[in-house]
């Protein structure tokens, strides 16, 4: 079931294998994106679809430093060598759309404040030019402001498509920006974003509905994260949370819904991915520690429609190959992940002929 085709919004997809979202930092200054990342996903171009790394859709919003952004007319135009590589590999690519919230610092952004549903800040420390320094507080969002987020989402959509993408994937996971109102424990507030479930899905429902107005639904997926804790996060209630997600969704009709099962570091726990299949009516993608064998299966049983793969795709350049060739993966190195340079990005070996 992995090598069917999926059709997901306006795109067939010739096999169901997703190159997860991975924050890999290898932008130039000015958050540009450059030859080498354009060479970095162009080597994964037989994935069914390939998801980019958070990507910027404001400036002052930077989290990692030398993450891509897509805000301007140069960033546009880098972006455009990277979707033409891919294209011209025969792939399908996706930009994820990112703000993210209390997890930029100043320090990274100018001295620009971070915002975020509440006042509340991420536990622990930041990594910053300057070294670690204290996670900032936010300045909880006023309702007033949120409409110019809401449309830099919808611009970053827009922007998106101009580089040349096949579509949009709107960040709602792993404790940012989004994810600040979703789960309840970052969000405090107690106006019409907070508090009931409703009211905490409102921003989202108002990104999605800029974004899929801007560059048509079937071009524009989304990933939640019910249960990891990264970056402080927190629910109550977690399937309750992706329940009502589930079911809301399905009257925008996205591309696909894209799931990440558990935590990263297992404090919260529930099988979310049963629910989301019970609820939403669209194109399923899980992702989080799955096996091709387990990928194989649960495809087959009906729980899902794909699968994103994370690292084994970031070790294996040519992953869906050796798949089908029940061949050995090479293992990733983590010491790599975030580094500057090709060492560790694009310099793992594909399968010997």
């Amino acid at each position: 079931m992995l090598f069917t085709p999926l059709q997901i919004g306006a795109l067939t997809l010739p096999n169901r294998i997703i190159l997860a979202p991975l924050t890999r930092t290898r932008a130039d200054a000015g958050h540009m994106p450059n030859d080498l990342m354009a060479q970095y996903y162009a080597q994964r171009a037989s994935g069914g679809l390939l998801i980019t790394e958070c990507t910027m859709v404001a400036p002052h919003t930077s989290a990692f430093i030398n993450e891509p952004g897509i805000y301007n007319d140069a960033q546009i135009a880098a972006w455009k060598r990277v979707t033409d590589a891919v294209h011209a590999k025969g792939g399908r690519i996706f930009m994820q759309i990112w703000h993210a919230g209390r997890a930029a610092h100043p320090d990274m952004n100018d001295g620009a404040p971070t915002v975020s549903s509440s006042a509340t800040a991420i536990e622990g420390e930041a990594n910053t030019p300057k070294g670690k320094v204290p996670q900032a507080v936010p300045q909880a969002l006023k309702a007033e402001d949120i409409p110019a987020i809401v449309a830099a989402y919808a611009q970053g959509a827009k922007n998106a498509m101009a580089a040349g993408f096949d579509g949009v994937e709107v960040h709602g996971a792993n404790g940012y920006l989004i994810d600040q109102f979703l789960r309840d424990t970052p969000n405090q507030r107690t106006d019409s974003y907070g508090g009931a479930l409703e009211n905490r899905a409102r921003f989202l429902m108002e990104v999605l509905t800029a974004v899929t107005a801007a560059i048509g639904a079937d071009k524009v997926g989304l990933r939640l994260s019910p249960l990891n804790s990264y970056n402080s996060m927190k629910d109550s209630d977690p399937l309750a949370l992706i329940g009502f997600l589930a079911d809301t969704l399905n009257a925008f009709k996205l591309a696909y819904l894209h799931v990440m099962r558990a935590d990263f570091f297992g404090v919260q726990k529930g099988d979310v991915m049963a629910v989301a299949r019970e609820k939403y009516k669209g194109v399923l993608v899980g992702n989080m520690g799955y096996t091709a064998d387990e990928a194989e299966a649960a495809i087959t049983a009906g729980k899902l429609d794909a699968v994103a793969f994370g690292t084994a795709f970031l070790a294996n350049p040519d992953l869906p190959a050796r798949i089908r060739a029940k061949a050995a993966l090479n293992a990733p190195d983590p010491s790599t992940f975030y580094t500057p340079g090709a060492k560790g990005y694009t310099d793992y070996p594909a399968m010997a002929a």
